[in-house]
């Protein structure tokens, strides 16, 4: 078996990264992918390699010449790269294929050494490797059959996005055999360029094939191993993350803050988002208006107060829509000139957005993390605190206030003049529910000192749209967050959300009863497991300690690593200098059941 590899594209989407030298040439973590993927195939048993060069062909002839490679390799010369597309580089390599069983690859590709040795192994001759289709891929798309046939090369007029679950797209790596060569791909190639010209894709004429009765290519799905293929900066930036080192790649896919939906398979269990709403008949009432949506101004910020406010049962003056809660207590906490009470350890973005001389701590310690509004007060009655933030439940312990708790706080804070910043993100999730806030408008009225902060976007399960409300009854400084923010911070589609909502408040009372149906049965699981120290909680995440020597951060990157699955380690954060601290999210049962399997192969 030869290997073919097209190499003479441009690369234009790469921008200055490709501006002296072609695509193959861009590094990924230090390593250019042409290097990477020749000494993968020379671990193969390959009689040859030959590459179809073009654009800067010249610096990658001779780069690839001084590297240490075993295999022979050759090159072919396109000498019009600029004004053809890869169907005339595989043409000019067609007397190539005709001579050998060939493994075709494109050079933009980065992957798993085990996709060659599947594809290698693989008894039937002539293969595609492909994935299911995900909505950050670009390129050929096929839909197969029960036996991985190829039935159909979809072109971009019959991709329907209504049937992209049964769609899969092409690795663009191929194994065809010298007789599908001879007798299939080369003739058509012949045939196709000579009627349609040179500024195709090869692909086009696998399309035609695949039409025959007997077409001879199937289709060999990947099931586990990563790969990506590099077309813009973005796509770099990801296959570093994907494809880093073990001790590097945590700390790089973390420091992405999201947008895990392009990481294939990855399982994220570090950010909180309610998995059981929206539920879809909603989901199908913002698709069906998208594109007005998407093609129309939003209201301005007054509206969609109101919006927020009728849902809400407040007064419109009470409440202001954040994008997202980080925008309103970036806000809030720039306010803050006096003393503030923050108890750790916490969720950051309040803590971070103070002076640390402002910061007048209180550590929730072992046993439990746990803490009674009588231990607060007590902690800070003789401190001269202007506010004191209090998230319910607390965010990363999962401790939990009750209405009797926070109704002494309220008191003692207004007798103390001190403004009571409530975080409530994470309060529906609990067990009491909805019934246990006090975002209500005569509470807000009655205690002027009361700010509420409620993420939306965690609660509802919708972060996509960056949803988060801010409440109180201080209207000089509601105004002043009103001034902070942008007349147009909410997009189309959050208003939207804001105003069909409420027809869909019984299925979400009912999405909070399930989802806490499903928390229990984690939590069960997670007491399975001797290692872990599981905290209670009434959030949508769980808190746990790892024990007997295994550090959390250890865990964290094995689970990365070897399962695809992304936690929270806990031990940067303040006020866990005394043991070794996870956090989990929870997410539906079919995710929750491969996050315990993981952990019981790397506890036990």
């Amino acid at each position: 078996m030869q290997a073919v590899i097209l190499a003479a594209g441009m690369g234009k989407r790469l921008k200055e990264l490709t501006k002296d030298r072609t695509k193959c040439m861009v590094s990924v973590n230090g390593i250019p992918l042409i290097k990477r993927m020749l000494e993968q195939l020379e671990e193969l048993p390959l009689s040859s390699i030959t590459l179809v060069v073009g654009y800067q062909a010249k610096k990658l002839v001779d780069y690839i010449e001084h590297l240490d490679l075993q295999t022979p390799i050759s090159f072919i010369y396109n000498h019009d790269y600029d004004q053809t597309n890869n169907i005339h580089s595989l043409y000019l390599a067609k007397d190539i294929l005709k001579k050998e069983d060939t493994l075709l690859l494109e050079s933009d590709l980065i992957f798993d050494p085990s996709l060659l040795q599947d594809i290698m192994n693989n008894p039937y001759p002539s293969l595609a490797l492909v994935d299911k289709y995900e909505s950050w891929m670009d390129g050929t798309v096929v839909q197969l059959n029960e036996n991985h046939n190829i039935i159909k090369f979809l072109s971009g007029k019959e991709f329907d996005f209504s049937e992209k679950d049964s769609y899969y797209k092409t690795v663009n790596i191929y194994k065809f055999s010298k007789e599908f060569s001879s007798s299939h791909y080369v003739p058509f190639l012949e045939a196709y360029t000579s009627a349609q010209g040179c500024n195709e894709y090869y692909e086009q004429v696998l399309k035609v094939i695949s039409s025959l009765e007997k077409p001879e290519l199937k289709a060999l799905p990947i099931t586990c191993s990563n790969w990506y293929e590099i077309d813009d900066v973005q796509d770099l930036k990801i296959a570093e993350c994907m494809f880093a080192t073990a001790e590097e790649k945590l700390s790089k896919v973390q420091s992405q803050y999201g947008g895990y939906w392009r990481f294939p398979r990855l399982l994220d269990f570090c950010y909180l988002v309610h998995p059981y709403f929206p539920n879809k008949r909603l989901m199908e009432e913002l698709k069906a208006n998208f594109e007005q949506l998407i093609c129309s101004y939003p209201s301005g910020l007054e509206i969609n107060n109101l919006l927020a406010a009728k849902y809400f049962g407040l007064d419109p003056n009470q409440i202001c829509v954040g994008n997202g809660a980080s925008e309103l207590i970036k806000l809030l906490m720039e306010c803050q000139t006096g003393k503030v009470g923050i108890i750790y350890p916490t969720f950051e973005e309040y803590s971070e957005r103070l002076q640390k001389e402002q910061i007048v701590p209180f550590f929730s310690k072992e046993p439990c993390f746990s803490y009674t509004a009588e231990d607060l007060i007590t902690h800070y009655e003789t401190t001269d605190l202007q506010s004191l933030v209090i998230i319910n439940p607390d965010n990363p312990s999962g401790h939990y206030l009750s209405m009797k708790e926070l109704g002494l706080l309220l008191e003692w804070t207004k007798k103390n003049k001190i403004t009571f910043i409530l975080d409530e993100s994470f309060v529906d999730f609990s067990e009491d529910g909805i019934s246990s806030s006090l975002l209500n408008k005569q509470i807000l009225e009655d205690h002027p000192h009361l700010i509420i902060v409620k993420s939306i976007s965690k609660s509802y399960g919708i972060p996509g749209l960056r949803l988060g409300i801010i409440a109180s009854n201080n209207r000089d400084f509601m105004q002043l967050v009103r001034k902070g923010v942008s007349i147009w911070n909410i997009n189309s589609l959050g208003e939207y959300f804001l105003q069909i909502v409420e027809k869909y408040k019984a299925e979400y009372v009912s999405s909070l009863e399930q989802f806490k149906e499903v928390r229990h049965q984690f939590l069960e699981e997670l007491h399975t497991l001797e290692k872990l120290k599981v905290y209670p909680t009434q959030s949508n995440y769980v808190m746990c300690q790892v024990n007997d020597g295994c550090s959390s951060k250890k865990l964290t990157e094995i689970l990365l690593n070897d399962h695809n699955i992304l936690i929270k380690d806990l031990s940067p954060k303040k006020g866990f200098e005394n043991g070794e601290y996870i956090r989990l999210a929870v997410k539906d049962e079919k995710s929750n059941e491969a996050l315990v399997d993981a952990l019981r192969i790397i506890l036990n």
